[in-house]
């Protein structure tokens, strides 16, 4: 039943009356966010209030025909509601009412209790910023908007034509009394599912009166003005921007908002509706290309996805961003100009692509920006780049499939840039020095998370989530920390001193370690649970290897190469003796090959499905096995074992003519009758790894693939236990470590966004969708023909005796020459009518790449002045609207296109 009343004043407010054309109906959010909480009585009295006319008790008990006692009564329980305000002038509570927005559906959201109880106050309050924001769209000039932003102060320093009302430090110098309160916009979108995982919790910053207000009816704290700086730096420091109610006058404002692009409703008219001048500052960004090293740290950060990466390398076909003919000032702006998907169709690359090494890299680091850093002699600013997208850099350094050097541009002049081995040499001087880079904790919130297993992916996953103040805690099997890491890869590859130093920065954030814990048999997730942890990250490896499934495989002697490296890796004292053949022809296989050389095989001969050709094993791998004295025979598959007094003495093979079947699909054909016998004292298996997953998951609703790699969301890694997130190898299958790593992080933002209640897993999230330019249409004539810079070769004969790494680093002097090979191939670009000019973008460049440049000269107008304002835009508008018609009307007459 409509409670008639109620939509009297929703009416009111909204300075509309019943029976009028654009009059409030129940079905309209303006009625419907005051429904669950106003009573009829409680709409007689605010009725008698007026817009932004304070009145006292007395007047408006004299108005509404009651005593002033449960007059009072009535206003302060609107006013604890944030249905109408209050203000004590001259001694006396005064009353009035606000605009909507901003006014009071903040102030009814910023009342927890009243949200919490009432879900329906959120939604109507995002609904109608949803249905007025078309009705203002290419009607107020810039700088006019109910809401502005305001760049952030530290991005024009030095910009001689700013003004005092574009700092923030003006508005807070202004104001002696400051309160603060959870972020309306974010709480909103959180009562509907919708929350983008951004910071809410006491963002908003209230001034003077509205301060007063805030504390007075407890739905914000009283702060200091310091206290106030400090919420403004840690917003910057999370990614968040800076707005302000923008009706007050110039150099005037009640409140100070930490904004997002993702849930805030102000900055929505610029992301959904692409009409940026209503929320604009005077500033607009600008890309020094000449600087820029294509980093992306600046487009990360974009809350309007203004800036993407594009491309500095020169093309025969010119490069040129597309122009904006049809704007919101000249065109009609309907729902066919609309970007309703903004919160999850952000693109990171222009459409002509950007440098292959950022792309290929499956955590796209920003390699061109950590090169450049190098290059200037700042390694603890690459290391914490790297760190960015990658804990383990002085781990990768070392086993690294290099997928960033492999579409290398440079390569296409010479050799490609020696990426790895630049990282290598950042991550050591960390190694090697006192202090290490422990990055700071963003915020405290203390959940506890459960990280099973501590390879690569949960290793990762536990270093982003103690970096976003979580209380993490890894369980771990085995007595011994890195996984695969340390039971797969042989020390002369990896030494455990490395792997072990980088694991201590995470005992440095926080992290906890249970090594010999077996989740599922020593605890379940159940358990867990009971003990408060809030998620859990599976990332338990590929830990087993995968049999032949032939004949005598039973045999002594046969051992897969997975069990092999790990007794290995764990000290255990095996010896081998006589000949070894290893069956497999991937990197696993390079690794137990050139360990069982390590260990007293006299000769190692591999033997692989594939030709040399189409081996799993990286290039490099192979070549350095060969340099072991190591025999590689390619296309050969095993028939059978010969086994003699239970021992394994040879294995006969078949020729292998095909791999894979013309759907690219393994299915090898073997020729029967092209057959061999080789002699063998041991035989090492290494043709895969399968995942033990023991009681881990027993009575979850986890689902399982064929291969016994766990189902999960590809994007979100949630299983269907959806408390219960997994990655790695478990989910992959066997890759690369730099692919789990990248998991890891990926991991951490959904758990993250999972423990807090109304968080979409994926709203507001960046896909990390990457693609390169066109390198056949590339000029790259003219370049320096510097050649590659190398390490020494590794003496080999006393290498293959040895389980240290005498691989060299790259000396300081060879870091300068080779980081001076880069191309330097992407670059940001900067679409200047969707830059809001906040300047978040420029703090996050090390490079001073990116500036802040003024634009405009708007100043704001009070809403008493608005008014025409607004009218003379319209009229502006109407007329390029009409003017732009008419010249594509002419344009099609003569080109002969008229219809």
């Amino acid at each position: 039943m409509v409670k008639e009343k109620v939509l009297d004043l929703a009416n009111k407010i909204s300075r509309t009356k019943r029976g009028a054309k654009n009059e409030i109906t129940p079905q309209r959010p303006e009625y419907k966010i005051l429904e669950p909480v106003v009573t009829e009585e409680m709409a007689e009295v605010a009725l008698c209030l007026e817009l932004r006319k304070p009145q006292a008790v007395s007047e408006v008990a004299t108005l509404c025909g009651k005593n002033e006692k449960d007059t009072e009564e009535i206003l302060w329980k609107l006013a604890e509601y944030g249905v109408v305000c209050v203000e004590k002038i001259d001694g006396v509570d005064k009353y009035w009412i606000e605009l909507w927005v901003p006014g009071h559906m903040e102030m009814m959201v910023n009342n927890k209790e009243l949200v919490k109880k009432y879900p329906q106050v959120g939604q109507a309050f995002e609904e109608y910023g949803r249905a007025r924001a078309p009705l203002a769209v290419g009607n107020f000039p810039v700088g006019t908007g109910p809401m502005r932003v305001i760049p952030i102060e530290t991005s024009i320093d030095g910009e001689s034509r700013r003004a005092s009302y574009e700092e923030i430090s003006k508005y807070l110098n202004d104001n002696t009394l400051f309160s603060v309160s959870d972020c309306s916009c974010r709480t909103a979108r959180e009562v509907m599912g919708e929350g983008c995982g951004h910071l809410k919790e006491e963002m908003c910053i209230q001034l003077g009166k509205a301060a007063e207000f805030y504390i007075r009816t407890g739905r914000g704290r009283e702060i200091s003005r310091e206290e106030a700086f400090e919420i403004i730096k840690k917003a910057e420091e999370n990614g968040l921007m800076h707005s302000i109610p923008n009706l007050d006058g110039v150099g005037e404002t009640h409140a100070i908002c930490n904004c997002c692009g993702c849930s805030c409703l102000a900055i929505r008219n610029a992301g959904m509706f692409l009409h940026s001048d209503f929320v604009r500052s005077n500033y607009i960004s600008q890309v020094d290309e000449e600087k820029c090293v294509g980093c992306g740290e600046c487009a990360e950060v974009c809350p309007v996805n203004a800036l993407k990466l594009g491309q500095k390398v020169c093309s025969k076909t010119p490069v040129k961003p597309k122009e904006r003919e049809e704007l919101p000032s000249n065109s009609e702006w309907g729902p066919d100009k609309w970007n309703e998907d903004y919160r999850i169709n952000k693109e990171n690359v222009v459409e002509t692509g950007t440098s292959p090494c950022k792309t290929n890299c499956p955590a796209h680091i920003s390699v061109q920006g950590y090169i450049k850093l190098a290059a200037q002699g700042n390694y603890l600013e690459a290391l914490e780049l790297i760190k960015h997208e990658n804990p383990f850099p002085a781990v990768c350094g070392r086993i690294c499939p290099k997928k960033c050097e492999s579409d290398c541009t440079r390569g296409d002049v010479d050799d490609p840039v020696a990426i790895d081995d630049i990282k290598k040499f950042i991550a050591e001087q960390e190694l090697s020095s006192d202090s290490r880079f422990v990055p700071k904790i963003k915020h405290r919130y203390g959940k506890k998370i459960a990280i099973v297993g501590a390879g690569p992916s949960g290793l990762s996953c536990a270093y982003y989530l103690a970096v976003d103040g979580y209380d993490v805690t890894v369980f771990e099997k085995e007595k011994v920390l890195g996984g695969m890491l340390t039971f797969g890869i042989p020390s002369y590859r990896l030494e455990k001193e490395v792997i072990n130093a980088e694991i201590d920065i995470l005992r440095d954030l926080g992290v906890k370690f249970k090594t010999g814990v077996e989740v599922g048999k020593d605890l379940s997730l159940q358990d867990l649970r009971k003990q408060g942890y809030e998620a859990f990250y599976v990332a338990i490896g590929a830990q087993l290897g995968r049999k032949l499934g032939v004949e005598g495989e039973g045999a002594k002697g046969v051992l897969t190469g997975i069990e092999f490296l790990r007794k290995v890796n764990l000290g255990e004292d095996l010896k081998l003796s006589g000949k070894t053949v290893v069956i497999g022809g991937g990197n696993v296989a390079i690794d137990v090959a050139r360990t069982a050389t390590r260990i007293g095989s006299s000769k190692v001969d591999m033997f692989c499905l594939e030709d040399r050709e189409e081996m799993p094993a990286l290039k490099e791998e192979v070549e350095e096995a060969i340099y072991e004295d190591i025999g590689i025979n390619n296309s050969w598959g095993p028939k059978r074992i010969m086994v003699e007094d239970g021992r394994v003495v040879g294995v006969e093979f078949k020729k292998c003519m095909s791999v894979l079947d013309d759907s690219g699909k393994f299915n090898p054909v073997f020729d029967e009758n092209q057959t061999k016998i080789v002699k063998a004292d041991n035989l090492l298996v290494s043709v895969g790894q399968a995942m033990d997953w023991g009681d881990l998951l027993k009575d979850s609703k986890v689902k399982f693939n064929q291969n016994q790699t766990i189902k999960t969301d590809s994007f979100t890694l949630q299983t269907d236990e959806p408390d219960v997130f997994a990655g790695g190898d478990s989910m992959t299958g066997p890759s690369f470590a730099i692919d789990a790593i990248a998991m890891g992080k990926e991991a951490a933002i959904s758990i993250h966004r999972f423990v807090h209640p109304g968080q979409s897993l994926v709203i507001g999230r960046d896909r990390r969708e990457f693609h390169t330019f066109n390198k056949e249409d590339l000029v790259i004539e003219g370049y320096d023909r510097t050649p590659r810079q190398r390490t020494e070769h590794v003496d080999v004969a006393k290498a293959k005796k040895s389980f240290n790494d005498f691989r060299a680093t790259f000396t300081e002097e060879q870091v300068k020459k080779e980081s001076e090979r880069c191309l330097g191939c992407g670059v940001t670009s900067v679409d200047e009518y969707m830059c809001l000019g906040c300047g978040a973008c420029t703090i996050r460049c090390k490079f001073d790449a990116i500036s802040l440049d003024r634009k405009y000269d708007a100043e704001s107008v009070p809403l008493e002045k608005l008014k025409p304002v607004v009218i003379k835009q319209m009229v502006k508008r109407k007329g390029k609207i009409t003017a732009r018609k008419v010249n594509k009307f002419v344009a099609g007459v003569f080109s002969g296109k008229e219809n």
